[in-house]
């Protein structure tokens, strides 16, 4: 990271700073309900570079975490499958912050105020480069997926579509 994108306040990047992550901070112009149609706008990024952090809950109020490229969505069959789970459903705002300790929009894998199963899109490996939620809206850190799979250890699925 370079000296003049200091970057310091969440706990997603006092997190990658342990981890000794070289990443690199991306700040844009947060809009509600955006996502990363904006974020892969205001960057000028491909929308298929910028990965979702979407919390969820199986039937037993159970949360988990799937990282999914921009441009696709998660298949919630398939990940009550994987989980040996009835259903699936995304997370509230209410529940997203209760979980991790983020709001929705600026959600994060790392450094979540407790550690939950974390489920990551196949197809992110196949990247260079990835830019993913650094803790707080308008804020994506970029870093190569491996840094991902080396701090968080994630299961690797195909249920994007």
């Amino acid at each position: 990271m370079a000296a003049k994108e200091k970057v310091t306040g969440t706990p997603a990047i006092r997190m990658l700073k342990k981890e000794k992550v070289d990443f690199v901070p991306h700040f844009y112009r947060y809009e509600d309900r955006g996502g990363t149609k904006v974020a892969s706008r205001e960057l000028n990024i491909g929308e298929h570079l910028a990965v979702k952090t979407i919390v969820m809950e199986d039937e037993n109020g159970d949360p988990f975490i799937v990282l999914m490229n921009g441009d696709k969505e998660v298949s919630a069959k398939t990940m009550a499958r994987l989980r040996g789970a009835k259903t699936v459903r995304p997370c509230t705002p209410e529940e997203v912050q209760r979980h991790t300790g983020y709001q929705v929009g600026g959600t994060s894998p790392f450094g979540t105020r407790k550690p939950l199963p974390l489920y990551m899109e196949r197809s992110i490996l196949e990247l260079e480069r990835i830019y993913i939620n650094g803790g707080r809206r308008g804020l994506l850190v970029e870093m190569p997926p491996a840094e991902v799979v080396r701090i968080l250890d994630p299961v690797i699925v195909e249920a994007g579509y």
